[in-house]
């Protein structure tokens, strides 16, 4: 398949307003931070970023405010190459806004979103990309979004023969209908729990957690498991992939790493394993930078982590 692979990406973009603490904290109480910084976010947006960065053509289906966090976004699509005609700029509401907390030395972080317009998102925005849709190689989408907008996108995708990927996150109920739509879904163990009606501290191996996620009906499930890589469950097989080793500065964008470097793989024609084995590295690269954006790989960046560890360079970049 050729290089120039194309990803829909259906999704969110947020402003994301990050701050450093020592700890996290409690009901009512007051701690000091430091190192506060806006950055774009929106896990839709991260992902058609991260997408174009490894490389592929990538459009992007979103809604954002009439206002300078909306601007925002459609400069940064300028500078990264995405294709932002599919990106609706609504006066109703803000652009959507997530404040994050991050622990530094562990890089743990913590957030909460106003999702602003992201919620005016609709099934009709996604039906009107379809030009967009017909040539895509994988559609991607994620639950930061109205439920209806991500269904479509799966079906959409689904019917027009591309590899469809859900990241559920974050996790809601989704009907059996929907998750029939999806070929791989991404779920960490939070939220793959969360999908399943665990408790959310339940212990659940993740190979049980992948296999119980089949049975709702994606035909294959890869469980992100952070720091230990990520499980992968198919109808007739699963293993676990381990993670490269690095030092964590911040994980926010790690999952958002893994999903673009996995719809990547996948656009260029890959197996899942192999798709699975890039996505470990481009998210086990994202966490070794502070933000999410700036710490989107570059191809260049993961084909000199591969030369480095004697990794094979992925197919269709053996030119580079």
């Amino acid at each position: 398949m050729s290089r120039d692979a194309h990803i829909v990406v259906v999704g969110s973009f947020a402003v994301g307003l990050t701050m450093k603490t020592d700890r996290f904290p409690s009901a009512g109480e007051t701690v000091l931070g430091s190192g506060y910084r806006t950055d774009h976010g929106g896990k839709g947006s991260n992902q058609a970023v991260g997408c174009a960065r490894l490389g592929a053509k990538v459009s992007l289906v979103a809604c954002i405010g009439k206002d300078p966090f909306g601007d925002m976004a459609l400069r940064l699509y300028r500078e990264e190459g995405v294709d932002a005609t599919w990106v609706r700029q609504v006066p109703q509401r803000p652009t959507g806004v997530g404040f994050i907390l991050v622990k530094p030395g562990s890089g743990e972080n913590c957030i909460a979103l106003d999702p602003g317009a992201n919620d005016l998102l609709t099934a009709a925005d996604v039906a009107e990309s379809d030009a967009a849709l017909a040539s895509a190689d994988v559609v991607l989408a994620q639950l930061e979004i109205p439920a209806g907008a991500a269904e479509a996108a799966m079906a959409y995708g689904r019917a027009h023969g591309a590899i469809t990927v859900l990241n559920p996150a974050p996790a809601r109920p989704l009907l059996p209908a929907v998750l029939q739509n999806v070929d791989v879904l991404t779920p960490n163990e939070a939220e793959a729990k969360v999908l399943l009606g665990h408790r959310p501290e339940a212990e659940i191996e993740p190979s049980q957690l992948a296999c119980e996620l089949l049975q709702l009906g994606p035909r294959d499930v890869v469980v992100t498991l952070g720091e230990r890589g990520a499980f992968i469950a198919t109808r007739a097989w699963g293993r676990e992939v381990p993670a490269i080793k690095v030092s964590a500065v911040d994980t926010t964008g790690a999952g958002d790493a893994f999903n673009a470097g996995l719809a990547v793989a996948l656009a260029h024609g890959a197996d899942l394993e192999t798709a699975v084995n890039l996505a470990v590295i481009t998210g086990g690269l994202a966490v070794t930078k502070d933000g999410v954006v700036p710490a989107l790989p570059q191809l260049a960046e993961v084909l000199a982590h591969c030369k480095r560890y004697g990794l094979p360079k992925p197919e269709w970049a053996r030119s580079n």
